[in-house]
């Protein structure tokens, strides 16, 4: 059994970076989720992410990169990629874009695609990047299609029988997984929504954001079923049923919301950044009370309303659906 140990970011690069050197996979914080991070361009540390998060084949993973310069050895930038990147990186965006054929990446993170997803965290993993000086595959540090982690002790509740790491650097003030985009024939697709609210995205593009969702997995977490806790998830409830646990929002309650097995607010005041940043902890929260359903009051579709309920409806989906389809 791997014996999974947990270091402050403070004291963690050393460690961190000879463990990445010889090929083994750690959890790290970001900015959004905590992430399992391996070598991009080692195929044996991508086939340990797979196997130890229990992941499809055929979902890509996002490489992390330290700066432009890491991106640009990567992917080739068309100049609208090139300006969203130059105004949300480093931050919660991840940016589609053509894979170079000489970038190294290891065709397993890609999924055989001709394109590659690629995000510049903040702060420890930046660091660790560019220390390291090759991209880091980091998909969410949680079993495929589970809650996804925003503290190092949920990490470790998860995977820690499968990884020697974790690095802790507090709860992650997004909390929500990035925002992912592709630029296509001119065009902005969203192909998950997460971090940087769309809005956001429209502003500096200056055009609007097609939200539209084809059949087929393009980037993470594009899988329907994803983001599940093991209790089923009962989303825009009026009511609370017997037995059911309460994921509320804002100041006012569903009915008979006195009677739920346990209540978690997301935000008492209606604040959809705090909301975000509680979503995956409240969902492990609610799943281990013992409810076989959790109900979730409705939450705004505006900014990163579209991103909660948008992990909301995957934690909600049948648990046997391939793929997100609009």
């Amino acid at each position: 059994m791997t014996i999974c140990e947990i270091l402050p970011a403070t004291d963690a690069q050393d460690p961190a970076l000879a463990l990445l050197r010889a090929g083994q996979v750690i959890a790290i914080p970001t900015e959004t989720v905590y992430g399992l991070a391996g070598d991009a361009t080692n195929g044996v540390a991508v086939a340990r992410i797979f196997e130890a998060k229990g992941r499809p084949r055929f979902n890509p993973l996002i490489a992390h990169v330290a700066d432009m310069s890491m991106a640009e050895s990567i992917g080739i930038f068309d100049p609208l990629s090139r300006k969203l990147a130059e105004a949300f990186w480093p931050g919660p965006l991840t940016l589609v874009v053509a894979l170079r054929p000489d970038a190294g990446i290891h065709p397993l993170a890609t999924a055989g695609l001709s394109t590659i997803a690629l995000r510049m965290p903040r702060g420890f993993g930046a660091g660790l990047i560019a220390a390291l000086g090759r991209p880091l595959a980091a998909p969410s540090a949680n079993s495929s299609g589970k809650i996804s982690a925003t503290s190092a002790e949920a990490v470790r509740a998860d995977l820690g029988e499968k990884i020697p790491l974790v690095v802790d650097a507090g709860s992650t003030p997004v909390g929500l997984e990035s925002t992912i985009l592709k630029v296509e024939d001119g065009g902005l697709r969203l192909l998950r929504p997460g971090g940087v609210p769309a809005e956001e995205i429209e502003r500096v593009a200056g055009r609007p954001v097609d939200r539209h969702r084809r059949g087929n997995v393009e980037s993470p977490g594009m899988l329907a079923s994803h983001y599940a806790p093991g209790a089923a998830v009962r989303l825009c409830a009026g009511e609370v049923g017997p037995g059911e646990a309460l994921l509320a929002f804002g100041p006012i309650r569903a009915k008979d919301a006195d009677k739920a097995l346990a209540i978690l607010n997301l935000s008492d005041g209606g604040d959809l950044r705090e909301a975000a940043t509680n979503l995956f902890s409240y969902l492990k929260a609610l799943d281990a009370s013992g409810a076989k359903v959790i109900a979730v009051e409705p939450i705004p579709m505006q900014g990163l309303g579209e991103a909660i309920n948008d992990r909301l409806s995957r934690a909600a989906a049948p648990r046997d659906m391939p793929l997100a389809r609009s």
